[in-house]
């Protein structure tokens, strides 16, 4: 084996533990973490620290959680370390200050297949688009984001009821031995980066970032497009709707597990209803089964227990 390779690793959630925890068992020198300052959490509001820089002060590693990536100060703190590589994971956007330091460059771990989902929820995005296949990317830095030349990429299959969360903790995985295999060839000289080619005609789909309108379910719409938004939002965010009782009133849920049914078109969309104690909902096309949810104020819950403590289904829909 080569020497170990110095690096400078940058991360915040747990996502990129994985590839810190990789890194440093395959025998490379992490001479410190970058992560994000600590922020308040929680009801009680304390400070807390990122999934990375606790696991960093696991492993003894020095850390540092700059306010502002060009603060001279931080600068000089990255030039004092000499790294030969810094190593990115799910951390903000980098200054050319600092991505262009060390002699290797500046690489990237994205959770897609680039060109495609370039952007902030990219395993959410390809959930909800019902792609079969996904996978990561690595790739140097440059000034535009995810937009760096490719050094290697590697897939998975998607089922079709897998959730966000599962395909994450796929991505997970196969990113940080991906960003080991990656490190190994940018040291030995062996890997050679490739551009990123668009057909204009043809753009490939994006991954902004999740707000409360790109996760709102709307139920005139096929219930495999209902059961992809769900399950792509699952557990995290979470997909929501507006649950209107048959008397009025008004809650919140978030729809976080479902499963398509044949069962024939059953009211107009949004129509709640129950058979063989198992909850449905009406969609465009045929109704869609709710597995588990959460009602406003209330713990995840599985469709049985949600029935159980509601009173009458009758009447009630969601929109």
């Amino acid at each position: 084996m080569s020497d170990p390779t110095r690096i400078v690793f940058m991360g915040t959630p747990d996502f990129a533990v994985a590839t810190l925890d990789a890194l440093i068992a395959d025998g490379q020198e992490v001479v410190a973490v970058v992560t994000a300052p600590d922020r308040p959490a929680g009801r009680g509001r304390q400070l807390r620290a990122s999934a990375v820089k606790q696991r960093a002060l696991e492993l003894g590693l020095p850390v540092l959680q700059p306010e502002r990536l060009k603060d001279p100060a931080f600068a000089e703190a990255l030039d004092g370390l000499d790294a030969d590589l810094f190593v990115v994971v799910a951390f903000r956007m980098l200054p050319e200050v600092v991505w262009s330091k060390p002699r290797l460059g500046t690489i990237n771990l994205h959770g897609s297949l680039l060109p495609a989902y370039r952007g902030a929820a990219p395993i959410n995005w390809a959930v909800i688009n019902g792609e079969k296949e996904t996978g990561v990317t690595t790739f140097r830095i440059r000034h535009e984001i995810d937009t760096g030349d490719m050094l290697l990429q590697d897939t998975i299959q998607v089922g079709p009821d897998a959730s966000a969360g599962e395909v994450h903790d796929r991505l997970m995985h196969i990113g940080a031995q991906l960003m080991v295999r990656t490190v190994h060839g940018l040291t030995e000289g062996s890997l050679h980066a490739t551009p990123q080619v668009i057909d204009p005609m043809h753009p490939p789909p994006g991954a902004p970032k999740l707000n409360a309108d790109n996760t709102q379910v709307f139920f005139d719409r096929p219930s495999s497009k209902v059961h992809d938004l769900i399950r792509g939002l699952s557990p995290y965010p979470g997909a929501w709707c507006t649950w209107t009782h048959g008397d009025g009133r008004t809650h919140h849920l978030k729809l976080l597990r479902s499963a398509r049914s044949e069962l024939p078109v059953h009211g107009p969309p949004g129509a709640l209803f129950v058979e063989d104690d198992r909850l449905f909902v009406a969609c465009s096309d045929r109704p869609l089964e709710i597995l588990e949810l959460q009602a406003e104020g209330r713990k995840r819950m599985v469709a049985a227990d949600f029935l159980r403590g509601t009173r009458s289904i009758a009447g009630s829909r969601l929109a």
